[in-house]
Order: structure tokens, then sequence, then C-alpha cells
């Protein structure tokens, strides 16, 4: 993972390819995807039985901030 200060100077990036483009997450969506359960609730002792059901929620916040393309599919 990489920060850039913003997109342009991501572009501008002399290893930028254009076919990662919808990699490219603003700084408040990661934030935002990185608060979900699926991050938060790591430590918790039940956290595998509640796996699938994070990893829900984590998808639905994937789908809220735009991020639904190929690039964001699990394999």
């Amino acid at each position: 993972m990489l920060f850039f200060r913003s997109e342009e100077h991501l572009r501008n990036w002399a290893d930028f390819d254009p076919q990662t483009e919808a990699g490219i997450v603003p700084l408040l969506d990661l934030v935002k995807l990185f608060s979900a359960e699926f991050f938060r609730r790591r430590l918790d002792p039940d956290y595998v039985s509640h796996m699938q059901e994070y990893a829900m929620g984590f998808l639905a916040t994937l789908r809220e901030i735009g991020k639904t393309g190929p690039f964001w599919l699990p394999e």
C-alpha cells in the first residue's frame, strides 16, 4: 500500500499502472473501510465464528464507497 499526496501525484508516479486505477482509494474512504468490524473485532475471542458476518459488512462498506469493480472482487 502506498500513500500519495493526491491522485494527481499518484498518476505522475513513474511506476503508476493505469490498470490499477480502480484501486485508488481516498484517505477518508480508507478510514471508513478499516473502521469496519472486519478489522476492529480481530482480537475478539469469537472473531472466527463471526468472520462471515464481518466479511459481509466489509463488502457492504466497499459497495458504499463505490469499490465494486473487478479489482475489488475476491478471487
